[in-house]
């Protein structure tokens, strides 16, 4: 136990809608408040902000982290960040001389800069992530200096909120993403005039559309069958989503570091079909899809239209796939039990430092 409740100031570039952010209210909101006194910081004001105050921690929006951090005087910062030189954020941190910097490296990237000295501890978002930077700088993953944290979810909430009988055989698929080109692929899109054809009941819920899928939908005759939503803000909007499909359709190019909208649809009880992808982008999806498991994973529109066809025509399967994912992300994704784990990595680093504990 600590001596006193430790302050912690959290550091996002923005709080808007964003994985990122989600991940980052997600832990400051779920810290022992008899260990841990969070607040957060960020530049840029978002709809997260209302809500992390509505939960009871300090915000500080705009201005500047040098003064945050002398008004507050954090024993430990948590930067959440994508991994790549972010002086701005990294320098006030070091003239506020704060003891313990931990950061969440989101995708995974290296940083070379001499500000990046200041970090105690990176964490990394998933084992795929961990393993790449491994492989692609050569710097051995010293578990006292790197480590992986898979993000929190709300797996109570989610289990509760699914419906205990879905009918899986209803072909009915949902995608949920930031309407933004880079969360796509085409693959989203291009499996659809095969699977109509013959499952002509077919409809695909989609929340994020971008310009190219709208038209693809207006081009190919789909109207009927693909229905566009608005973008959702809480996990009761997401799960009331999810309760009306029968599979989570995810396809995105650049892949996943983590997958949280994947995470929350096997919290759902959903069976997910994902694809792999080239190279060395991101493929954590692969990570939380197993394949035959708890989902399955296409390579090709046509092999995407036929798991779908798949699961909805064998709903015990698919009725078995989704709760085993369910399963697993219960166990490895509730935020309390992640949240803990945070604790520990803090806790432990403080003990290096010698700051009582």
């Amino acid at each position: 136990m600590v001596a006193s409740p430790v302050r912690v100031l959290h550091v996002v570039k923005s709080l808007g809608l964003g994985g990122t952010e989600k991940v980052m209210q997600l832990f400051v909101t779920n810290l022992d408040p008899a260990r841990f006194v969070p607040a957060v910081y960020s530049p840029e004001d978002g709809v997260r902000a209302g809500q992390i105050r509505a939960a009871g921690v300090d915000t500080f929006i705009g201005g500047d982290l040098l003064t945050v951090l002398e008004r507050i005087r954090p024993q430990i910062v948590h930067v959440h960040r994508a991994g790549w030189p972010e002086p701005e954020l990294l320098i006030p941190i070091k003239r506020a001389r704060v003891p313990v910097v931990v950061e969440t490296n989101v995708f995974g990237r290296f940083d070379p800069s001499p500000q990046a000295a200041i970090i105690d501890h990176t964490l990394f978002v998933s084992r795929f992530c961990l393993d790449r930077f491994a492989r692609t700088t050569g710097i051995a993953p010293d578990p006292d200096r790197y480590s992986y944290l898979y993000n929190p979810v709300d797996t109570d909430f989610f289990g509760r909120a699914a419906t205990a009988e879905r009918d899986f055989s209803r072909p009915v698929a949902g995608r949920i993403s930031r309407p933004d080109p880079g969360k796509w692929s085409r693959l989203a899109l291009d499996f659809l005039p095969g699977l109509v054809r013959d499952v002509p009941e077919f409809r695909y819920h989609v929340i994020g559309a971008i310009p190219e899928a709208v038209d693809f939908v207006r081009e190919h005759g789909l109207e009927r069958n693909v229905l566009f939503h608005d973008m959702v803000e809480t996990d009761a909007e997401i799960a009331a989503f999810l309760d009306g499909v029968s599979v989570l359709a995810h396809a995105n190019d650049t892949g996943e570091s983590f997958g949280l909208v994947i995470a929350e649809a096997m919290a759902c009880g959903l069976p997910v079909i994902t694809h792999p992808c080239e190279g060395l982008r991101d493929n954590a999806q692969l990570e939380l899809v197993e394949h035959g498991v708890n989902g399955l994973v296409a390579d090709s529109a046509e092999a995407y239209a036929m798991a779908l066809k798949y699961l909805f025509s064998h709903p015990v399967e698919a009725r078995r796939m989704g709760l085993a994912g369910r399963d697993k992300a219960a166990r490895l994704f509730r935020m309390q039990t992640v949240a803990r784990k945070l604790e520990a990595v803090y806790l432990e680093l403080l003990r290096r430092k010698g700051i009582p504990q």
